[in-house]
């Protein structure tokens, strides 16, 4: 009984969720590697990254092993110069924070007003991205989705408080859809 309770403990299967843990199990991109492209940066699922380590001009024109957050579209990794470097998009304010799934879904709202209003062909692009995503109009499956991620990086981060933002119960008066949306999403106006 003796050999079990001191074999039970293995430290040499401890795995320690630490920034290279994240690193070695972020997704990368289908061919693994994105083209630096001198003054833009790396360019990962339609929207540029940079990092001050692409302004070394041997770095131009190279490819590097690169990683996205799929849970932080305003961030990514490239492997330069022996290291990983995190790089930001060049519209970090809308994307920071936002999941690979929000941002799927913000493309699909795209696609639908381009059937409605356009007969060109289709491009995406950040900065479209980056309109749909700041607009006043923010549809209910956008928002949804915002909730839903802001419920799994609580999961994530390991903080097991409760988070009071999207506790429906405090406030009966409000629907349950309404009252799930955290404060920072409504934007609340006067009355006139």
């Amino acid at each position: 009984m003796r050999g079990l309770e001191v074999s039970d403990f293995r430290l040499q299967r401890m795995i320690v969720y630490d920034q290279n843990f994240l690193l070695c199990t972020m997704p990368s991109t289908p061919k693994g590697t994105a083209t630096i492209s001198p003054g833009r940066g790396v360019k990962i699922h339609h929207v540029y990254y940079w990092s001050d380590c692409f302004r070394d001009p041997e770095m131009e024109r190279r490819h590097v092993p690169v990683r996205y957050d799929p849970f932080d579209a305003g961030t990514a990794y490239a492997y330069c110069r022996n290291q990983w470097v995190e790089c930001h998009s060049e519209y970090y304010m809308v994307l920071r924070g936002r999941s690979e799934r929000e941002i799927m879904l913000a493309t699909e709202e795209l696609r639908k007003q381009h059937r409605i209003h356009s007969a060109q062909k289709f491009t995406r692009n950040a900065r479209a991205l980056a309109v749909v995503l700041e607009s006043v109009e923010n549809h209910e499956d956008l928002l949804m989705q915002r909730v839903r991620d802001r419920e799994c990086a609580v999961m994530r981060s390991g903080d097991t408080q409760r988070d009071d933002r999207c506790d429906t119960s405090a406030s009966p008066a409000i629907a349950p859809e309404k009252a799930a949306l955290p404060a920072d999403i409504v934007e609340i106006y006067g009355e006139f």
